[in-house]
């Protein structure tokens, strides 16, 4: 299946970004299929059973798991991980569902980072709306019991789309920074922002939340799981970096100038070239710049790359394959295999 865009979460995006983006936080419930017999577009493509999927392929590890709480309590990484004899040598951090569903229980919260790295069908989503916004964007996956909240009252440095996959979560999400220079993480608790969306999500339900929105959340009931996908903008750091390879754009300087008099031609070389960099850069040209370094993506469109090859597809035609280099490949060392042993015969 197709991954969903963002018009299958929000419906109208010009009315989305117009009301909402980056400005009012917003709860869109589950779609109905337009035809009755017609499946509805899943939030999620990471899901309980997918989850399961990770834990009985055996390589999910630490750091891509965690399991927190509100309460500032730390569970250390041997509480809900496994460690495994690999060639003689033990290796720390594997997921153990056991310990995991044992922290559940008990009221912790699951935690995977980075689903879009090891999940294939997450990663094409993730992609496939970084593309829509023109963003950096990263998946992340919450297991919550009912009544257990996972994080404190926070604020993320990025716009966040909750996709509920399973269970029912209620939401509480607070005003914006009242000014620029605001923190992330934890609410001290003498910051009590005005309350600007209350409600629960339900399965199949998306809620946005723009960036610097205090919120937090409380399993509402059921094993509640959700997958929230952090779309990152960009920071004055960031605009710092890409100034700076601006003004380095085109610079034919030697990297090691070779005594005084050199280096401080170097130094009115370096100056003037900027000066003349900074006359023709403007700040669309700054902004196009930090945003495709953080999303990736060059300058200009490249040319589509063709789908890697698959171990499957190289298997194929390997024995029939002469190696770049010119040697016998496996299909002549065979060949040749048979023929001594059929003298030694």
């Amino acid at each position: 299946m197709e991954s969903p865009t963002l018009a299958d979460w929000v419906g109208d995006v010009d009315g989305f970004t117009g009301r909402q983006w980056q400005r009012e936080p917003a709860l869109f419930p589950r779609k109905a299929p337009e035809a009755p017999a017609a499946p509805a577009t899943p939030a999620s493509p990471f899901d309980l059973d997918e989850l399961d999927a990770a834990f009985d392929g055996g390589l999910l590890r630490t750091p891509y798991l965690e399991m927190v709480r509100s309460d500032k309590v730390t569970i250390p990484p041997e509480a809900f991980t496994t460690s495994r004899t690999v060639n003689g040598t033990a290796h720390h951090g594997f997921a153990d569902r056991a310990k995991v569903l044992a922290q559940l229980r008990r009221g912790a919260t699951l935690l995977l980072r980075c689903v879009d790295q090891w999940h294939r069908p997450t990663g094409e989503l993730v992609a496939r709306l970084s593309e829509e916004l023109d963003r950096r964007v990263e998946a992340f996956f919450f297991v919550t019991p009912a009544g257990a909240q996972g994080l404190a009252v926070h604020r993320d440095d990025a716009d966040v789309f909750v996709l509920q996959a399973a269970g029912r979560k209620t939401w509480y999400v607070h005003d914006a920074p009242t000014t620029a220079d605001w923190r992330l993480g934890e609410l001290p608790e003498d910051e009590r922002s005005p309350l600007r969306l209350h409600g629960v999500l339900e399965p199949g339900g998306v809620l946005y939340i723009p960036r610097g929105f205090a919120h937090r959340a409380v399993g509402a009931g059921g094993l509640s799981a959700h997958l929230s996908l952090t779309v990152r903008d960009l920071s004055v750091q960031d605009l710092r970096t890409a100034l700076e390879g601006q003004l380095a754009e085109g610079l034919g300087l030697p990297a090691r100038p070779l005594g005084e008099p050199a280096i401080t031609d170097a130094c009115a070389a370096l100056l003037a070239h900027a000066r003349t960099r900074l006359d023709a850069l403007g700040p669309e040209d700054l902004l196009r710049a930090a945003r495709a370094a953080r999303t990736g993506t060059p300058h200009a469109p490249a040319a589509p790359a063709g789908p890697a090859e698959t171990l499957t597809e190289a298997a194929r035609t390997w024995e029939s394959a002469t190696p770049a280099d010119g040697r016998p490949g496996l299909a002549s060392v065979g060949r040749t295999w048979r023929r001594l042993r059929g003298a030694a015969g």
